[in-house]
């Protein structure tokens, strides 16, 4: 918020918390799990209150789509995973996002990489 005053904000990535029961395919067994504990949720909430958005949900809503699978179970291939990469922008910035992406395609680790598309 400090540097806010002089620009607009941009920062991602992993965060290690699934913000909603969206972000992530079996949120029931995972409550009070690090990673989706109360706080944790609370702590993310408190980017939104404070004039942060979060990009993704700007465009795509429900679940489904995850930026991270454990290796275990295949994981990946049954897209049992979480929503814990992100972008958040400055909402001055809200206007200028033209697309939010998660690219679960693109393999490497057990992350994918999350992009935003602004036109300034």
């Amino acid at each position: 918020k400090q540097l806010e005053k002089t620009k607009p904000v941009i920062f991602c990535g992993d965060l290690n918390v699934a913000h909603t029961p969206d972000d992530l395919a079996r949120p029931k067994p995972n409550e009070g799990k690090k990673g989706y504990t109360a706080e944790e949720r609370e702590g993310f909430d408190n980017f939104l209150k404070a004039g942060f958005v979060d990009t993704f949900r700007e465009f795509t809503k429900g679940n489904g789509h995850y930026t991270w699978w454990t290796h275990w179970a295949n994981a990946r291939a049954n897209n049992v995973g979480w929503r814990i990469d992100y972008f958040l922008v400055s909402e001055a910035l809200k206007k200028h996002l033209k697309k939010a992406e998660i690219h679960a395609d693109i393999m490497g680790s057990d992350h994918c990489p999350v992009s935003i598309t602004l036109d300034i």
